[in-house]
């Protein structure tokens, strides 16, 4: 046999949540709600934002390509995640599984680099509000978007061909609830930690540096604010108040998963719950409930009136 860990296992199986079947059942009702809230609530933030003038602003030329890439990262586990709990479809052949891993750490990437270009896009507008249309122009906002894109790409395809090489001729049994990193790295019948100190370094170091970046930047935001008047100063507070609940929504499970301890918490699925599906769903929310713009938008371009005239 080679090393490509195609030859030696075909398939994997995901043990999932949960071993309870009453839980089980109760968790793909809830679940199940929780992805068509994802979606919907994504979907209308995405088609608001371009069907509206907010898609001009580059806030919200952010927000939506956030919203795009929060309904892919959470399609990439939770229908898998559904149908296991609701059929006992618990098996993911070799490409299957890579696929998925790949594409989970492609999303989840490139919303930590939306993150990222959402807080420059704060900080130039408070702290250099001069200079901001200059700065921040549509060229400026596509050439961060592919930015994102393409380290995300990289960071996604390194992973992957760290598994890929990797010989599974052990027990075929995932500890989770979809393809990571970690968990199959434990499933690999050679030594792994060199290879897991690199994903540490590459993934739970990255983390926790772009996490501490996004608060110090927040940090010079809000004490840059003192210096504005009343009216300014709370709305750009309402804005920075929505991106700093997102980011410790995202961030915080992310870093508990990936830091130096990878043995201890690299099975941590109720940590990966958080940022697959539990951020993703609270997101929407965040961003409409608090924000005037977005919500007058949303009622112009949902409301009865609008869809009335759309029959």
């Amino acid at each position: 046999m080679g090393k490509n860990g195609n030859e030696n296992a075909t398939e994997f199986i995901l043990l999932g949540l949960f071993t309870n079947e009453d839980v089980k059942a109760t968790c793909t009702g809830i679940f199940s709600l929780c992805y068509l809230e994802i979606l919907s609530g994504n979907l209308a933030i995405l088609l608001t934002i371009r069907g509206s003038h907010l898609g001009e602003q580059p806030m919200y030329f952010f927000l939506s390509y956030l919203s795009f890439m929060n309904i892919c990262f959470t399609s990439t586990v939770a229908p898998k995640l559904i149908t296991d709990l609701l059929f006992q479809w618990n098996t993911i052949s070799f490409s299957g599984c890579m696929c998925q891993m790949f594409h989970a750490h492609f999303f989840g990437a490139t919303e930590i680099f939306i993150l990222v270009a959402m807080a420059y896009d704060c900080y130039v507008a408070i702290c250099r509000p001069l200079h901001y249309v200059v700065i921040m122009s549509r060229r400026a906002c596509y050439i961060l978007v592919m930015a994102s894109v393409i380290g995300a790409f990289i960071h996604s395809l390194m992973h992957v061909l760290i598994i890929i090489q990797l010989p599974f001729c052990g027990p075929s049994q995932i500890d989770h609830y979809f393809c990571d990193v970690f968990p199959l790295l434990k499933l690999s019948c050679t030594d792994t930690r060199l290879l897991k100190i690199i994903i540490v370094t590459t993934t739970g170091v990255l983390s926790i540096l772009t996490f501490v970046a996004l608060v110090i930047s927040y940090v010079i935001i809000l004490s840059t604010l003192r210096t504005h008047s009343s009216e300014g100063c709370h709305k750009a507070l309402s804005t920075c108040v929505l991106h700093i609940t997102v980011v410790l929504m995202f961030f915080l499970p992310l870093i508990f998963t990936y830091v130096p301890m990878a043995d201890f918490v690299s099975n941590d699925k109720v940590s990966a719950l958080f940022y697959t599906m539990i951020t993703t769903l609270f997101n929407p929310l965040i961003y409409t409930l608090r924000n005037a713009d977005m919500k007058n938008d949303m009622r112009k371009e949902w409301g009865p009136q609008r869809l009335s005239e759309g029959n």
